[in-house]
Formats: structure tokens, C-alpha cells, sequence
């Protein structure tokens, strides 16, 4: 019997770090990168432009806010000079972090504590947006 109670130990003892690993990153605070971006027409309001053809290249300052956050899921703005769209995410038991605004969707994540990439994808009648930025977490 005591070598049971002496294995149930042990397995408690290696349970208890996984459970400690469910704890999502607390992402509140404001995130600040430029973007790598490619644009086709006029996609995307953050970057402008013009139904051009063939596709121009593009970089523009953001500012990413989480200002709530409960467990997994988040809320906020994603600000650049030309638009502030709001947006809702969440967080994946992997770290993949999924978030949306009115008209696209990115995937990001965490480089650092302070350092996260977004990825971001729109597709609209006027034209298409793929951007990635490195947001730094601001002091």
C-alpha cells in the first residue's frame, strides 16, 4: 500500500506544473510596431491608396490597446494615423494568439513577454491586405 501512496505522490508532483501551464499571459497594455505590409486597390483603410495595379508596398505605425482581458479572451483597439478599428480575441492553450476587427483577421504570437508578431489578411471587393508588425509592450 505504501508504494501507491508513494507513486500517487510522485504523479501529483509532476501533475501540478501542467496545471500551472493553463494560465494565459496577461496582454493588457498598449503594443506599439510598423508594419510590413502588401496592399492591393484600396484593401485596407490604415494604409490608403488607390485601385492601383499591381500591388504596392507599404509601412504604418500602430498601436495595438488591450485594455480587458478575462483568461483567454480579450478586447481592444488596433489604432494606425488614418483608422481605429476595434477588436476581440482570444488565446490558445498553444500560445497562438486570434484576433478580429470589423473586416479581417490576424494570428499573432509571443515573441517575449514584451515582444509579440501579428499577422494580419483582408479580403474585401476593392482589393487585399497582407501586413505583419513586431508590437513592442510600451513601459
Amino acid at each position: 500500500m505504501r508504494k501507491w501512496s508513494w507513486i500517487f505522490a510522485l504523479a501529483t508532483l509532476v501533475a501540478l506544473p501542467a496545471f500551472a501551464q493553463s494560465d494565459f499571459p496577461d496582454l493588457r497594455g498598449v503594443w506599439k510596431g510598423n508594419s510590413e505590409s502588401i496592399v492591393s486597390g484600396t484593401a485596407d483603410p490604415h494604409h490608403g491608396g488607390t485601385p492601383t495595379t499591381p500591388p504596392h508596398y507599404n509601412s504604418v505605425p500602430f498601436t495595438f490597446t488591450i485594455d480587458k482581458q478575462d483568461g483567454r479572451r480579450f478586447e481592444g483597439t488596433f489604432v494606425s494615423p488614418r483608422q481605429t478599428e476595434s477588436v476581440i480575441g482570444v488565446l490558445s492553450r498553444t500560445g497562438e494568439i486570434y484576433f478580429v476587427d470589423t473586416d479581417g483577421y490576424a494570428f499573432a504570437h509571443l515573441l517575449a513577454p514584451n515582444r509579440m508578431e501579428s499577422s494580419y489578411l483582408e479580403v474585401n471587393q476593392t482589393g487585399r491586405v497582407a501586413s505583419c508588425v513586431e508590437l513592442v509592450k510600451q513601459p
